[in-house]
């Protein structure tokens, strides 16, 4: 019997594994698709190594919350740790710098330099240091005890906790507030930024939420040498290494039993664990666990039923001199300020850094192109609509690149794409949905998804649940699930009181 099966090998489930193993726990990872990644995975083609989702890794530098955990596995990330990024808006180019001061005086020279632009950005570096600061310290929502709630004061410092009064704002309110809802190019900036990490709009995104999710550079990019498949070859080897058990192309049927005797069944036998960590999206958690936890879930899945969005990606594998004469690898485009968010209007271009020959053979580079799009669109489509559909998102990503890169894809030698179909056929998102749902006040903080849903035993971690998207939060809640699951298994080890210390004053007064 494991201590703990954990299913599905994404950041979030992966984490949470290793973490348990380290610290003496037995676990097996169970994943339906060929390796491990999820919504941070990879493919490999001709010696190029393309990321399917995430492209960076957020805080996993010194102190920060996946450095913590890199730390806590014995393991180094070796890469590219990116000074920022530009932003090419239709009238204007904004350096996203990684680094506080150079940034400062970019965004005040570029997007506004008003005593409302002033205010709005302290508000919004407030929020993000006191918010950040929580968030590597544990902070957890939704607050189920008031040890929650205690933890969280102690996570704040009391210069922090008027902030709490912006729990209930939006983006939109906060730039209403300072009379910047019409800035275009502000506004703009920000919803771009928005929409790639809570993947909502202006006017829906919490403002806290909002304020990480736009200063996720201060808290560290990094590439990992070889992408996401350079950063999985040397964790899987290290969760392995301490004794872990990876098991892949073994999807998970349905489980069974109670904490203690819970069975995961797949296709490829049934195995007991006494604790069972889903790191799947929701909905595919209710379809194969136990009734007591479908139970609960099932309200979550009905008030998020809308909330679900996709992504295009566009693969490519170029000569070095394509991507040429620019000093950042990473850009985002937004192309008309007047037209809606998405299908290529915004996108993120993310380059293989200078010689990482993991990522792709001398003298290539790895690009990836990515934009979100709805789900709909590419539901029920013949095989005839749906490749002419894909061609034509193919070619207006990289003709919309361009603007970066003028001859990109001019002589690539690998030109793939990736669409909700794709997602859905390869990662088995109901519909290709990716990342977790758009966050806005209903779903997120206090009304999100609890990693300990009241099921003793039965633990939910990833980007369903709080506190979100990105491989941060994904890393963040595996710190949460894997204290809960070793409190667990602690108690459940510790021997039973005999009749005399059952007796005994002292043992009564430590209760």
């Amino acid at each position: 019997m494991f201590d703990v099966a954990v299913i599905g090998a994404g950041m979030a489930g992966m984490a949470t594994a290793a973490r348990l193993q380290a610290r003496g726990l037995r676990t097996i990872v169970f994943e339906a698709h060929g390796q491990p990644g999820g919504c941070a995975g990879f493919f490999r083609q001709r010696g190029f190594a393309f990321d399917v989702g995430a492209t960076t890794l957020v805080d996993f530098e010194p102190g920060g919350v996946g450095g913590e955990l890199l730390e806590e596995l014995g393991l180094s990330l070796e890469g590219e740790l990116l000074p920022g990024y530009r932003t090419w808006l239709p009238d204007r180019t904004v350096t996203l710098h990684r680094d506080v001061e150079p940034w400062r005086e970019e965004r005040l020279r570029q997007l506004g330099s008003t005593p409302a632009h002033l205010r709005f950005w302290r508000l919004l570096d407030r929020l993000a240091n006191v918010f950040w600061s929580a968030s590597r310290a544990g902070i957890k929502l939704p607050f189920r005890r008031p040890v929650d709630v205690l933890h969280a004061a102690r996570c704040i410092p009391l210069t922090g906790l008027p902030l709490a009064r912006h729990l209930n704002w939006t983006m939109g309110d906060a730039l209403r507030a300072h009379g910047l809802r019409d800035d275009a190019p502000l506004c703009a900036l920000l919803a771009m930024l928005i929409e790639d990490t809570v993947h909502a709009t202006l006017d829906t995104a919490p403002l806290i939420n909002a304020a990480l999710g736009i200063t996720i550079r201060g808290a560290g990019l990094t590439r990992a040498r070889g992408g996401m498949a350079g950063f999985w070859r040397r964790f899987t080897e290290r969760y392995r290494q301490l004794g872990g058990v990876l098991r892949v192309g073994c999807a998970v049927t349905r489980v069974s039993g109670a904490e203690g005797d819970f069975v995961v069944h797949t296709r490829r036998g049934d195995f007991a664990a006494a604790q069972v960590v889903s790191a799947l999206p929701l909905s595919l958690t209710a379809r194969l666990a136990p009734e007591p936890v479908t139970r609960v879930v099932r309200p979550f899945l009905q008030r998020d039923a809308d909330a679900l969005g996709g992504a295009l990606v566009v693969f490519l594998g170029v000569p070095e001199d394509e991507v040429a004469g620019e000093d950042f690898t990473h850009h985002q485009l937004l192309h008309d300020y007047a037209a809606p968010l998405g299908d290529g209007n915004n996108m993120f271009i993310s380059v293989s850094a200078p010689g990482d020959t993991e990522s792709a053979p001398t003298g290539f580079r790895a690009v990836m192109l990515s934009t979100h799009c709805e789900l709909a669109p590419w539901q029920g489509l013949s095989t005839e609509d749906y490749e002419s559909r894909k061609r034509e998102a193919e070619n207006k990503l990289i003709s919309l690149a361009r603007r970066v890169y003028p001859t990109l894809g001019q002589r690539a030698v690998i030109r793939e794409t990736g669409t909700p179909v794709t997602y859905q056929r390869y990662t088995h998102r109901p519909l290709g949905a990716v990342g977790g749902v758009r966050q806005r006040l209903t779903n997120s903080n206090q009304h999100a998804v609890p990693h300990d849903i009241g099921v003793p035993g039965f633990w939910l971690a990833g980007d369903s649940m709080w506190p979100g998207l990105g491989t941060v939060a994904c890393v963040l809640g595996s710190r949460i699930v894997a204290k809960g699951a070793l409190r667990r298994a602690h108690a459940a080890d510790a021997p039973l009181p005999t009749p005399r210390e059952l007796k005994s004053p002292l043992s009564v007064s430590r209760r």
